[in-house]
């Protein structure tokens, strides 16, 4: 009886510091505030209270840059939204990195997202920006990928979801294009009865 005692402790202590690393994972440890080593997938033994684990998801995420009020060159209001695909490199020092040189990588990408866009859009025309999303996606990946290096993080993609026009700036665009529209087939049209006559 006497020794249930001693090892029931030694048993919950034991259970206490058990951490599981998923494949998807990758973690650090840090013993007494200060880093200790880093965890691969599998099992790992912390020591409770003195030691403390911190997981890191590194697979592929995806933050929505939220859409934001543009004044484009044009001092038109554009409706701009974009995706942002990222994910933590798995190694030690870009897990490092994650951790403790950015606060908040997930926020952090939004963030410089959002204003990175404004910079590249607050120069275009309206017009130019919805005719060059390939140009803006590209240099929106760029900022996003030499701002990111001491984050461990890589930019996997950028995806302008919109560039929306102010609703009144929207119907007069479609009014314009239906009257061209209507120009097409009434010239059509008269060309059609001209060649006929003609006949």
């Amino acid at each position: 009886m006497n020794y249930l005692y001693v090892i029931t402790p030694i048993v919950l202590v034991f259970l206490a510091g058990i951490r599981i690393v998923r494949p998807t994972q990758r973690a650090l440890i840090e013993r007494l505030g200060k880093y200790h080593n880093f965890a691969n997938p599998g099992f790992h033994w912390i020591i409770p209270i003195i030691d403390k684990l911190y997981l890191v998801n590194v697979t592929e995420q995806m933050v929505d840059a939220q859409p934001q009020e543009i004044i484009t060159n044009d001092n038109l209001n554009a409706s701009v939204d974009a995706q942002v695909y990222f994910r933590v490199k798995s190694e030690e020092e870009s897990v490092k990195g994650s951790i403790y040189n950015v606060n908040n990588y997930r926020l952090q990408i939004v963030n410089l997202a959002r204003t990175t866009l404004r910079n590249i859009i607050g120069t275009l025309t309206l017009k130019s920006a919805n005719s060059e999303r390939g140009k803006i996606n590209s240099e929106l990946y760029r900022t996003l990928h030499n701002e990111t290096q001491t984050w461990g993080i890589e930019i996997v993609r950028t995806e302008l979801k919109e560039i929306d026009p102010p609703s009144d700036v929207q119907d007069t665009m479609n009014k314009v294009v239906k009257a061209e529209n209507e120009k097409i087939a009434a010239i059509d049209s008269a060309t059609a009865v001209h060649s006929y006559c003609e006949s």
